[in-house]
């Protein structure tokens, strides 16, 4: 079964957006483009907005993906089980997308015998350790997460670590939002690593608004870019090797 490439977007926020477009109209095209966005809250003693848990919500739920609301110290964790999570969700759907197309529209794996599921529950889980994934990191920097940041850095370094010891190939990628002279800031560049996020993450000073709706979007502009230079490359590879064999 041919899968592809898992694409992930995390979002890291504690609060509302408040500037630009909408994050929800921006999940919901996200998800048609084959993203899937995953909606970490975080909280601090006991506090966050019912419109913000609103939010982190529907952005989820139109994305595709699993919100979870948590507390700072849990961060951690949370992040692995949301990602791991997701992967697995997707998969689910594109195995049933398959069986819909064999077997006819109303089958799905919950319709088959115990046996054969179960036989796809392993293929899934060799899948969620092979295939490739992509993961797109937006942190919200406004000024209430000052205090989580340090949580939120050791947060993705575990993240790596527990991804790296797959077998499929990871890609991350970290923006942060609001930047300092614009809405949205990249901060990694793809990499399979997130170590280098240690000396960029200090550097931060938090503040400003939340617009996390031009964050999503400037996300997906970035999964699109990424695409066209792929198909760039391999259009010159192509061309080269026609060169060499005429």
């Amino acid at each position: 079964m041919n899968v592809g490439t898992i694409k992930q977007i995390l979002l890291i926020t504690d609060g509302c957006s408040n500037h630009g477009e909408d994050p929800i109209a921006m999940a919901t095209l996200a998800h048609e483009q084959g993203i899937t966005i995953n909606v970490i809250g975080v909280m601090e003693n006991d506090v966050i907005d019912n419109q913000a848990m609103q939010e982190i919500e529907s952005i989820a739920k139109q994305g595709g993906g699993i919100s979870q609301i948590v507390y700072a110290q849990n961060l951690s964790q949370t992040v692995q089980m949301v990602t791991r999570q997701a992967m697995t969700q997707t998969l689910h759907g594109v195995i049933n997308k398959e069986l819909s197309q064999i077997l006819g529209s109303a089958k799905t794996m919950n319709d088959l015998p115990p046996d054969k599921r179960g036989e796809i529950m392993e293929v899934v889980d060799e899948l969620n350790e092979t295939v490739n994934l992509e993961v797109l990191i937006l942190v919200d920097t406004s000024a209430s997460m000052k205090h989580k940041l340090p949580t939120v850095k050791e947060a993705l370094l575990d993240l790596s670590l527990s991804l790296n010891a797959r077998s499929g190939n990871n890609l991350f990628s970290v923006f942060i939002f609001p930047g300092k002279k614009k809405n949205v800031e990249k901060l990694l560049d793809w990499t399979p690593k997130l170590e280098a996020l240690t000396s960029t993450f200090s550097k931060l000073t938090p503040g400003g608004l939340t617009p996390t709706g031009p964050a999503i979007q400037e996300a997906m502009s970035y999964f699109r870019k990424k695409r066209s230079l792929k198909g760039l490359l391999t259009r010159r590879d192509d061309e080269e090797y026609y060169e060499e064999s005429v």
